[in-house]
């Protein structure tokens, strides 16, 4: 059975989340992944387990298989092939938005193409690829700095790191209060290899804001959004990572992280946020990290940064205060010329 990816982070109101819930509402297919996440089974087991008919067994595994939580293939059995099946994740987490506070809670999502990075420090084996080709040549640091770079879905290194700004555009009134960045890495080997960890850690404006252990460079199956000239030979899919951090500390995956808090970044108003993604040169794991587009991989997303923000009332109140005065001043009866 080919190994689990680790965990599946998707927020409950999107379109992935909406085809989990869909697919986890019936409670045959609830055990059904129990029993898959032990090891991996042929339909006629799958129907025995269940005491439901074959047919019905193949029902529930498209239904799953549709919702990308379920992987199957054909394999030799001695006598023909069977249908092999088995879970993709050691764990799902539905990420829930706050409710909402008088305060004015709301966030600003902003989504970076892969090649968009703003500085990179990389060495081989390296490389840079988008939906059509191999931008420049591999094991070149020199291909990163190429034009065509803005339209990579997919690079990869195994040393150093890529930098990524991200525009804060919001209001002078805006009080940020959280940060998440989220992606789909892995770690980056020769071809591919399923063991091969690498500590993947991200920085923001500077600041270590957690590590994510990546088992292995992932390959052995497709990638679902993998261009076809793309080799079976080399790196499919990644894990869909979330690196956060707000007044509490530094989080990955919702699992406290580094030591830091959201006042440590130093962010300020009409300054941009710097994104790091690499690997530490003092690293236990250095297996160096690949980095996936919305088309590549398994993942329809880019690189992403979610802010959270509050509005200030008080300061918007006094501001608009502020406003008012300065209009009458220039107004006919006020003090301005």
């Amino acid at each position: 059975m080919p190994d689990k990816t680790g965990t599946l982070s998707t927020r409950l109101d999107s379109n992935e989340g909406g085809r989990i819930l869909r697919a986890l509402a019936a409670e045959q297919r609830v055990k059904l992944l129990s029993l898959l996440s032990r090891r991996a089974m042929n339909i006629n087991e799958i129907a025995a387990q269940l005491g439901v008919s074959q047919p019905t067994a193949s029902v529930h595994i498209r239904v799953l298989e549709e919702a990308g939580l379920v992987e199957c293939e054909y394999v030799s059995n001695g006598r023909g092939s069977e249908k092999r099946c088995w879970v993709r994740y050691d764990e799902l987490v539905f990420q829930l938005d706050s409710p909402p506070q008088q305060s004015s809670e709301d966030y600003e999502e902003l989504a970076m193409p892969v090649g968009l990075f703003t500085a990179a420090n990389v060495q081989p084996t390296c490389g840079i690829a988008s939906s059509q080709r191999v931008i420049g040549f591999l094991d070149n640091p020199q291909s990163f700095l190429l034009p065509a770079r803005a339209d990579a879905q997919v690079l990869w290194f195994a040393r150093g790191w890529v930098e990524f700004t991200f525009p804060c555009d919001l209001p002078s009134t805006a009080e940020v209060t959280g940060l998440e960045f989220a992606a789909e890495i892995c770690s980056e080997a020769p071809n591919y290899e399923n063991d091969w960890p690498s500590d993947i850690t991200v920085w923001m404006n500077g600041v270590e804001v957690g590590t994510w252990t990546s088992p292995g460079d992932f390959g052995g199956r497709r990638g679902r959004l993998n261009p076809d000239w793309w080799s079976d030979s080399l790196t499919q899919y990644g894990s869909l990572k979330s690196f956060s951090v707000d007044a509490t500390g530094g989080y990955v995956d919702g699992t406290a992280a580094a030591g830091v808090c959201l006042s440590d970044l130093g962010l300020a108003y009409g300054k941009p946020i710097v994104v790091r993604i690499g690997v530490k040169p003092d690293a236990v794991h250095k297996g160096g990290v690949n980095l996936m587009g919305r088309q590549f991989g398994n993942y329809a997303q880019d690189p992403l940064l979610r802010i959270r923000y509050r509005i200030r009332a008080h300061r918007q109140s006094l501001e608009s205060s502020e406003s008012i005065r300065s209009l009458a001043a220039g107004t006919p009866g006020g003090n301005g010329r």
